[in-house]
Formats: C-alpha cells, structure tokens, sequence
C-alpha cells in the first residue's frame, strides 16, 4: 500500500552551486549597468552644468545676435546661390514673400517714424511737404465738375491760356487759413523769441560775439567779477 506522504528528492551539489553561481552573475550585471548609469547620469549632469554656466556669462541679448549672424549666413548663402544661377537675388526673395508677410511688413513700416531729424533746409521743405500732402483729402465731386468745366484745358498744354481763370471756392480759402494758423501755432510752441534787455551793458561787436560773451560769463564770470569791477572803477593794478 502505496503511502501519502511525498519525498523530496536531493538536488545534487553541482547543482546548486551552478544556481547560486547564476545568481551571482545576475546580481553583478545589475550592479555594473547601475554603475554605468550613475556614470552616464553625472557626465549628463556635469555637461548640463557647464553650459549652464556659459549661457549666464554670455549677454543678454545674445540669443537675438546668434539669431541675426545665424540669417545673415544664410542671407550669404542665398545670395551666392542665385549668382551661381544668373538670378536677382531681391527677385527671388519677393517671390518667396507670402501676401501675409508683405501685409505685415508693409504695417510695421508704417508704424516707423520716418523722420531722421534736421540734415538741411531741402530735406525738411520736403518732409512737410509730404506731411501736408498726406492730410489733403480729395474732393472726388469738385474734381469731375472741373474737369467737365474746362475740357480739354483741365491738362493744359503750351496752347493753353488758362493763367488766372481759376477762382478758389470758400472751403479751400478756409482750409488753407487754417492750416496757416495751425503752423504759426506749432511754430510758436517750438521757438520762443527772448525779449531784449535795453538796460543790459553792451559788450559785444555781433550776435555771434554777445553769445560768446553770455557764454564765457556763465562759466568765469564768478572768477572775473573782481577784476571786471577794479576795471570799471579804474583801480586796476
């Protein structure tokens, strides 16, 4: 009769020492590639760091410089290859331009203000010249009733005698004394005219000379007052 209860077998020696052995090598790969990994992870970290270190000392706008040097190479690159093709290279570049980016651009340069400042007597005639056209708004219906009026005289030629047929209407009179008086009061803002001293000393020969002279003052005249004064009462040494 066959018992119930089971009978472990032995596991041989060599065997068990083959499993432990195994077991060994598992345990150490895993210790090498945790090795090998803290390694990598603190390589990672001291690269990090040093660049981290080298964007604090570069300036502050340099992301917009790098962005600029990085266009104008490729501006360069452009640029030769269209010579190398026999092509206008600001041709291509419009043809590149979307609607969008035209419409954008033409806004912001709107947006700019085009005045460099005073360079000449002509430059500035002609940039009022150009702010005053601006404001003009035409009157479509005055234009075709002038037209229809004078006919073939509305582009006069050299046959033409026209001189002193023209007759303002009173909103273009208005407009023009308007305009007139807006410039004298902007004028007036800019320029102040100094009131003259008639019982201020003259010791000056010209314009140029009493601008010296008030010059000179406002710097020395703390130092001169003195001699300046044994000089009027004739007690100078």
């Amino acid at each position: 009769m066959a018992s119930g209860v089971e009978v472990s077998t032995p596991v041989p020696e060599e065997d068990a020492e083959s499993l432990g052995s195994q077991k060994r090598e598992d345990r150490l790969r895993k210790f090498r590639e945790l090795h090998f990994k803290r390694n990598e992870a603190r390589k990672l970290n001291h690269q990090e760091v040093v660049e981290e270190d080298k964007r604090l000392k570069l300036p502050s706008n340099w992301e917009a410089k790098k962005a600029r040097l990085e266009y104008d190479l490729m501006v360069d690159d452009k640029k030769k290859e269209c010579a190398d093709n026999g092509e206008d290279y600001h041709r291509v570049k419009l043809l590149e331009i979307s609607a969008e980016d035209a419409e954008r651009y033409e806004k912001k340069k709107k947006k700019r203000n085009p005045d460099p400042g005073f360079s000449g007597y002509a430059e500035a005639q002609l940039r009022q010249y150009q702010r005053l056209t601006k404001q003009i708004k035409p009157d479509m219906e005055s234009y075709e009733r002038q037209r229809e009026e004078y006919g073939d005289d509305f582009h006069p030629t050299s046959n033409s005698l026209i001189h002193g047929t023209h007759v303002p209407t009173k909103d273009g009179v208005d407009r023009m004394v308007q305009d007139l008086e807006k410039q004298i009061e902007k004028r007036a803002k800019y320029s102040r005219r100094r009131a003259y001293n008639d019982d201020a000393d003259i010791d000056y020969i010209n314009e140029r000379n009493a601008k010296f002279n008030k010059k000179a003052e406002r710097f020395y005249g703390k130092y001169t007052a003195e001699i300046k004064q044994n000089l009027e009462r004739g007690t100078a040494v």
